[in-house]
């Protein structure tokens, strides 16, 4: 079953492409939202990308445009894209954001915003059967050039009961 509606950051949504596993996000979300800075930075890659090639494919990705970044963010100082994430969140309460930079998830966090990173998506997908392994799959994460620290990687291993 599907929880929700998120609004996607580029790391994740590039990692998760890089692995296989993008086709992950529809089958455990009823709605992907993609600002216009995040989406604009994955295309950037080129077309010899592949998460840029994924993300012109695809039907399920929703690409937004952000009028103006909240005036909250800003003092934040962030990327664009991250700004764009939770300025989308902000504007739409129920949207969970999926980002893995660490300042972002601060302001999240700040914010009250619900949020997930990367691993947290897998954790999903694994407790609704769509994959065998969360600590396989984070193996596919870190080869396509995700960062995540060993303790995250244990505690996400144990959140999906492996």
């Amino acid at each position: 079953m599907k929880t929700d509606r998120v609004v996607l950051n580029a790391s994740p949504l590039i990692v998760l492409f890089k692995a296989n596993l993008a086709h992950l996000l529809p089958q455990v979300f009823t709605e992907v939202l993609i600002p216009g800075a995040v989406w604009d930075e994955v295309i950037a890659g080129g077309p010899t990308e592949m998460a840029a090639q994924g993300l012109g494919t695809v039907d399920w990705a929703k690409r937004v445009e952000v009028a103006a970044v909240a005036p909250v963010i800003l003092g934040w100082n962030l990327g664009q894209g991250e700004s764009e994430v939770l300025s989308v969140a902000l504007n739409h309460p129920g949207y969970r954001v999926v980002i893995d930079d660490a300042a972002a998830r601060r302001c999240a966090r700040t914010l009250q915003m619900p949020m997930l990173g990367t691993g947290g998506v897998l954790v999903l997908a694994k407790r609704r059967g769509l994959i065998p392994s969360v600590e396989s799959s984070i193996k596919e994460l870190r080869d396509a050039g995700l960062w995540l620290s060993d303790e995250i990687v244990t505690l996400l291993i144990h959140q999906a009961g492996e």
